[in-house]
């Protein structure tokens, strides 16, 4: 095998009951490189980087390491190897320091006791290579999501890794934090280090990566040098078909006013926030990360408190005391955190799906099975749910699956009104493309939609009309025929206000 190969995966085949995740996959990731492993959600990308990390064993194939087969068969012996995976949600302690989480496991002892002296010491050293405006006595429950992620990669630095996987690294990142991860990622390039990367980002890939292997059902499609292709390739190859609809077509007429909201304020997060939702419409807000839009949403359906403001649902005022009354009223929410806040994990697909419309299948208090089993049979049809079982349990299932049984709950009670907080976050372009178009559909069916997004494509190409919110006030809004990156990004910095 040549030199310049870090790692070769030979063969590698992964059976679980009832599925076949990975067939026969064999890639090779040359040492100073940045390498993509692209598909969509349920390719077997995270089956694949699992092995490579010692989470899961092969049923079949070698691993090669600088030329060496070697057996992985936990995660001690990955990091053995030099091999650090820095997951998409971060693994920290959240009470510790920096230093702590740094040199977690290898913290320097002084007769007894940690070298406290040594060991800060030691991790500010790692943090010089980031130009990091921190040092390592914070608490790291203080820093932000990028910041984190840093400590993340720190702590691979830190074990003197040579290969790095990087689990949709920027899915929690505003773009200046994304550039500062590229720098970070081309430093350490340069120092020879070789990086796995997985994301669903076009853009990041022919940014950032110098090859790309594509996985579909298990198995390679296509493997090539970034410079020799396309996305609309490498797009198609993930999902085996050209998306040439990515965006359905837009609603030129709406209907009438279905909500109307007034000088709606919560101190310190935003203030006098007015707007108009019509009837078939999808409206979006636009705005940088922190800029308070998620919390806009959050204080309307009275998850979170709000200070002052009015709310008209149908021409007439009302008011929500609990996000129990919202629902009642046909308002639902569908959080950005759908792992923590949207689901039931452990719970099955039917339980998820029903959860919140028991009284619709329940007989005297008795949940009556059948008629549960029908009502999820109905919405998995609907909206193109994979999973081998009504009964498998959630966290089983795809991003972009568990999405769809996110929609699936709240479509059971009959909405009026669906606010979607980064509806697509983290779901590869296939089931992307899947959702906009129900999206669509239900605001064909006169619901009114409202969508929070931090991708602009989607928001030009799947809204009617885009608020913009910066530092917690509307700083404009546009129609669709006004729609561009550059008019939403200067609206969102601030750097013009459209009154």
């Amino acid at each position: 095998m040549s030199q310049s190969i870090l790692i070769e995966v030979d063969n590698i085949t992964k059976c679980f009951p009832g599925t076949i995740a990975l067939d026969h996959v064999h890639f090779k990731v040359r040492k100073g490189s940045v390498h993509a492993i692209c598909g969509e959600n349920g390719a077997g990308k995270s089956t694949l980087m699992n092995i490579i990390g010692g989470v899961f064993l092969p049923t079949e194939g070698t691993i090669f390491f600088e030329g060496n087969q070697v057996s992985i068969r936990r995660p001690k012996d990955a990091q053995d190897l030099g091999i650090s995976f820095v997951h998409q949600e971060l693994i920290l302690c959240e009470e510790l320091t920096i230093a702590e989480n740094i040199f977690i496991g290898r913290l320097p002892k002084r007769y007894l006791a940690v070298d406290y002296v040594k060991l800060f010491d030691q991790a500010n050293r790692v943090l010089e290579r980031f130009s990091v405006p921190f040092t390592s006595e914070r608490i790291v429950s203080s820093l932000n999501v990028s910041e984190k992620q840093i400590v993340e990669i720190a702590k691979a630095i830190s074990l003197k890794s040579k290969l790095l996987i990087l689990d949709e690294p920027t899915s929690s990142l505003s773009e200046k934090e994304t550039k500062k991860l590229f720098d970070i990622i081309r430093s350490l390039k340069e120092e020879g280090l070789s990086i796995l990367y997985i994301s669903h980002r076009m853009a990041e890939i022919f940014e950032i990566c110098d090859r790309v292997t594509i996985l579909r059902d298990g198995k390679i499609v296509k493997e090539k040098n970034i410079s020799d292709t396309c996305p609309d390739e490498v797009i198609q190859c993930m999902v085996g078909r050209a998306l040439t609809d990515m965006y359905p077509e837009k609603n030129i007429n709406s209907g009438e006013e279905l909500l109307r909201v007034e000088n709606l304020s919560n101190d310190g997060f935003f203030s006098n926030i007015s707007f108009r939702l019509f009837k078939g419409e999808i409206l979006g807000f636009a705005g940088l990360v922190g800029a308070g839009r998620s919390e806009i949403m959050r204080s309307l359906c009275s998850i979170d408190s709000k200070t002052s403001g009015s709310v008209f649902l149908n021409q007439e005022s009302i008011s929500f005391e609990r996000y129990c009354d919202c629902i009642r009223n046909g308002i639902v929410y569908l959080t950005e955190d759908r792992k923590s806040e949207g689901l039931f994990l452990e719970m099955s697909v039917k339980n998820n799906i029903s959860v919140v419309d028991l009284k619709n299948i329940s007989d005297d208090l008795i949940i009556r099975k059948r008629k549960e089993d029908l009502l999820t049979a109905a919405y998995c049809s609907k909206l193109g749910i994979k999973t081998a079982s009504i009964d498998s349990k959630a966290s089983s299932l795809s991003g972009g699956n568990q999405q769809k049984v996110v929609i699936s709950k709240w479509l059971a009670v009959n909405p009026k009104i669906i606010i979607l907080d980064e509806p697509t976050r983290g779901i590869d372009v296939g089931a992307k493309s899947e959702i906009h178009k129900l999206l669509r559909e239900l605001a064909s069916a006169g619901i009114g939609i409202i969508i929070i997004s931090s991708e602009l494509p989607e928001v030009i190409g799947l809204c009617d009309r885009v608020i913009v919110i910066h530092e917690g006030r509307i700083s404009g809004q546009l129609l669709s025929n006004q729609f561009s990156e550059e008019s939403i990004l200067r609206l969102a910095s601030g750097e013009i206000s459209i009154k």
